[in-house]
């Protein structure tokens, strides 16, 4: 019989979510990874009787523009605190109508244009391609979607994720194009975290969550820091709900996840191994010693 899997949840906080309610026999873990620091003390606790690892992706304040963000070394650490399965909470521009201020997107695909920061654990002598194809483990999806509906939230299932560098919001021209390319909302920090999560074996998800329309929108204009702080607010405080109803369903005792996100490394590794370079080894001995 197959061993089975005792889930420990990671929870990525975006703009407007710098902390977790909720969480019991709290404590901090301050982190060290070959990588550097990362954003900030990662969170260790439980909620709804699931054990959870919380991060504030910008850390408290806001103090790291999504550039600055160390994403090897928050998922490093993820890593290090045994999390299995990685949920992302972002606030998101909207581009498409029917997605206004207030909704959440359970995205299942992402486009990314960042272009300034590190986007692997590989190279420097240990060399490994990992398929992106479907970024996004579709059982954490299922999860999220159940939870939502459950609640009553204004969700919807499915949408392409885009990802600028920022820290500067798109022209209208960009705005324009990306809504020609079909995707659904826009923002800054979900790359390359999926990617690094893919490489580290761990299942990952996004919940985008609508602050406001890009400025493709005729009233984009009218809308004010205040309305927008608002919104993030209140969109906060549904994740927390969220959270809340979705743990459960995710805090069992499982097999191997199906859609094989943590054997994403079994075939992936390039370089053969009496060419591997041994400092590389070693740096990767958390995220990827498992096929090391």
């Amino acid at each position: 019989m197959a061993e089975m899997i005792k889930p420990i949840i990671g929870i990525i906080g975006g703009s407007g979510l710098y902390d977790v309610e909720g969480l019991s026999d709290l404590r901090r873990e301050r982190i060290e990874t070959p990588w550097g620091a990362p954003s900030g003390d990662l969170l260790v606790g439980e909620m709804e009787g699931v054990k959870c690892v919380f991060l504030s992706r910008h850390d408290a304040g806001h103090r790291l523009s999504p550039s600055e963000i160390n994403y090897r070394a928050n998922i490093d650490a993820m890593k290090r605190l045994g999390v299995t399965d990685i949920l992302s909470l972002s606030a998101v521009g909207s581009l498409k109508a029917e997605l206004p201020p207030g909704h959440f997107v359970i995205v299942d695909q992402f486009i990314d244009r960042s272009f300034a920061r590190e986007k692997s654990f590989f190279g420097d002598g240990v060399v490994a391609h990992v398929s992106m194809a479907h970024p996004v483990c579709p059982r954490l999806g299922d999860a999220l979607e159940g939870a939502a509906g459950a609640l009553g939230l204004p969700v919807t299932r499915g949408g392409t994720y885009l990802v600028i560098e920022g820290p500067q919001f798109s022209t209208l021209a960009e705005s324009n194009l990306y809504r020609s390319w079909g995707c659904s909302v826009i923002g800054m920090t979900n790359m390359p975290e999926a990617k690094l999560a893919r490489e580290a074996e761990i299942c990952y998800a996004t919940v985008a969550m609508v602050t406001d329309y890009d400025c493709w929108h005729e009233e984009h204009d009218a809308v004010s820091v205040a309305s927008v702080v608002k919104v993030m607010q209140e969109n906060g405080a549904k994740a927390r709900d969220l959270l809340r109803k979705v743990l459960p369903r995710l805090g069992l005792a499982r097999g191997l996840c199906e859609a094989g996100c943590d054997r994403a490394l079994e075939h992936a590794v390039i370089t053969a191994p009496g060419a591997r370079n041994r400092e590389t080894l070693e740096r990767l001995s958390v995220v990827a010693g498992r096929v090391l």
